[in-house]
């Protein structure tokens, strides 16, 4: 699919008027491809094509207007595959139905000194972890994961999503013929125009608060990349390169090993002692084996 600019083709008898056109048809036909767009993308021409090796492999094919400043078209087909769909089976907890009162009171219920008495730091921990788990599975309902994303932007409201409708139907006017060019055409201005506004005022309320509020500031920039950069490849010491995540993980693992233990080797600071009845102080040696232990 894309903007092959050949206008003088006629399709429907496969004949052009160029003969740079006429060689764009012969490589079609050497390369047995169908193009399968009917109708005109650009003002009466037909510049935007999907060409295809079979003739069941896309269906559906509708023209949606023009998006931004383009003066195009927009392509709107269906892939026709038979692949089974498969649905996600993760599920989350749903925040929004919770009890945090009966949370709170489960929580606030259990005598913690009694629960915690003569226990270690990981047998508390433990212990603290299965009384929240019950907790949570009392208070908060779980739901399944959505398949989709379904999260809109920052900057749409309800004035956008209206103006938007305007807009599709405005354009199902148009190509209906119930209402004219130029009035399709203010339309899709003001839709445009308003959509800028509302980013331009979102992002400089962001930059604006991004001392108060850096959350969203991040939260808004992340959402703009287009990629996520996993951590890059790490040099050992021996000056190989490493790319595996466990060897990755090894290697800062026994970076921060030997940080550690450099400084706890540090020569500890010598404590002072006053001596009775004077204002003086008299160093005290104080001679003291530490013993390491890496976990």
């Amino acid at each position: 699919m894309g903007d092959f600019n050949h206008p003088d083709i006629f399709w429907r008898d496969n004949t052009a008027g160029h003969k740079q056109s006429r060689r764009f048809l012969e490589c079609i036909y050497d390369n047995f491809l169908l193009q399968v767009i009917e109708e005109p993308t650009r003002r009466g021409a037909m510049l935007d094509l999907i060409l295809i090796n079979k003739e069941e492999l896309v269906g559906n094919v509708k023209l949606k207007g023009s998006l931004g400043c383009s003066d195009h078209e927009m392509v709107e087909f269906k892939i026709l595959r038979a692949a089974r769909r498969v649905h996600s089976k993760l599920t989350t907890l749903d925040f929004r139905k919770a009890d945090f009162c009966l949370f709170r009171d489960l929580l606030g219920g259990v005598p913690w000194d009694k629960a915690l008495e003569r226990r270690g730091a990981q047998e508390s921990w433990m212990g603290f972890k299965g009384h929240r788990f019950q907790a949570q599975e009392r208070c908060i309902p779980t739901k399944r994961k959505s398949d989709k994303n379904t999260r809109r932007p920052a900057w749409m409201n309800k004035e956008l999503l209206d103006k938007l409708k305007q807009k599709k139907e405005a354009y199902r006017g148009w190509k209906q013929g119930q209402v004219a060019w130029e009035e399709y055409r203010e339309t899709v201005r003001a839709a445009r125009d308003q959509v800028r506004k509302a980013k331009a005022l979102i992002e400089l309320n962001l930059a604006r608060d991004v001392k108060d509020n850096k959350k969203s500031f991040y939260k808004y920039v992340s959402d703009k990349r287009k990629t996520r950069e996993n951590m890059g490849p790490l040099q050992k010491e021996t000056g190989d390169l490493v790319t595996q995540d466990m060897e990755k993980a090894e290697v800062l693992n026994e970076f921060f090993a030997q940080s550690s233990l450099t400084s706890a080797r540090a020569t500890p600071p010598k404590p002072q002692k006053a001596k009775a009845g004077t204002g003086r102080m008299k160093n005290c040696p104080l001679q003291e084996k530490i013993r390491f232990e890496t976990v």
